[in-house]
């Protein structure tokens, strides 16, 4: 179905049936060009679109701590520390993409042609943030080392992350 080449289908349509697993570069290099530089710009993204959502919840949280007086302290520790797992894995599982990688035309797909679902969208969030943090962001140095740019986390969540459209693809 999608074999014509002018674009992998959008996750909002379903799934892009893989009975082999995800495209091969060598067969479908357009979905994996400018791909490791496309996702550093989502995630800085994201990153701004969490500093906001914790910032809120930051500011809101003080105001119920003080009128608590200091009991809701906390849970406001707590959620402010669950906002960027929760970010992730919401629309890893809901949409396929966070806002930052919709921007910049990428999403992630399981490893059988499917949007991941939630526990699989939480699994790769996690492992992100274990791997990056355990390491001090060297583990993505994985992805250059690799033919389809998948990070540790990417494998060992089953995933993998694809342009959406083809660059340069025909728009008629």
């Amino acid at each position: 179905m999608a074999d014509q080449g002018s674009s992998l289908p959008s996750l909002r349509l379903g799934t892009a049936d893989w009975s082999d697993g995800p495209p091969h570069p060598r067969d479908e290099p357009a979905l994996y060009e400018g791909l490791l530089v496309r996702r550093m710009f989502a995630y800085a993204v994201d990153v701004v679109a969490i500093a906001v959502l914790s910032v809120a919840a930051w500011v809101a949280f003080g105001i119920l701590s003080v009128v608590s007086f200091g009991l809701l302290s906390p849970i406001g520790i707590i959620v402010t520390a669950l906002i960027p797992v929760s970010y992730h894995t919401f629309f890893l599982g809901s949409r396929g993409a966070t806002p930052g990688m919709r921007f910049f035309d990428v999403e992630m797909w399981s490893l059988a042609g499917k949007q991941p679902e939630y526990v699989q969208a939480f699994l790769a969030t996690v492992l992100f943030y274990i791997s990056v943090g355990m390491t001090a962001s060297l583990i993505l140095v994985v992805a250059l080392f690799n033919d389809r740019r998948r990070t540790l986390h990417d494998v060992l969540a089953g995933t993998v992350v694809l342009r959406r459209t083809q660059p340069g693809g025909n728009a008629s």
